[in-house]
């Protein structure tokens, strides 16, 4: 029996949200939390060795609640999102009380965004004002990363470049 169904139509995916982590970070917590397992492991083996520089074993505690600390912060860093472009706007997330504490620039508060060269900053002109600016430092946002974050914030500048030119009747701004 022949197969009737039609290929499925290829429809435009809507703009989705873009998260960028600070995964650049966790890589230095990640290292913190691997000392100081080492160190926990070598005041252990001293202390197994009856080399007793400490008097009791509690004193590895230190090194150990000190290494969860800096695996479990590296894990949230690399987990949680820094910066998420959505179809709303904007998202940042601060370091500390991220979910308290977070921004939204909505599109229509963005008179301009652009990522400078060498991929080191994210400014975000406000509308309405020449001087207003929100400069987003991107040195948390991996290397990798940071080519697809100024493709994305160019896309959505020069889409809504194009829209503005179709509404007036102008042609598109262009750089």
């Amino acid at each position: 029996m022949p197969d009737t169904k039609a290929p499925p139509e290829k429809k435009e995916k809507p703009f989705q949200e873009l998260r960028f982590t600070r995964s650049r970070q966790a890589v230095t917590f990640s290292t913190l939390g691997v000392l100081f397992l080492c160190a926990a492991a070598g005041a252990g083996i001293l202390l197994w060795w009856r080399v007793s520089l400490w008097p009791s074993y509690l004193w590895l505690l230190l090194p150990l609640a000190a290494a969860y600390g800096c695996l479990r912060l590296a894990l949230h860093l690399t987990r949680h999102a820094f910066l998420l472009l959505s179809p709303l706007g904007i998202e940042i997330f601060p370091f500390f009380r991220p979910a308290q504490n977070m921004q939204l620039f909505s599109w229509g508060e963005i008179q301009h965004a652009e990522v400078t060269e060498g991929d080191r900053l994210l400014i975000l002109t406000l509308a309405g004002y020449e001087d207003a600016k929100v400069i987003i430092g991107l040195d948390p946002v991996p290397l990798r990363a940071r080519a697809l974050l100024r493709k994305a914030v160019e896309g959505v500048m020069e889409k809504r470049a194009q829209t503005a030119a179709a509404a007036s009747g102008a042609a598109p701004y262009s750089q």
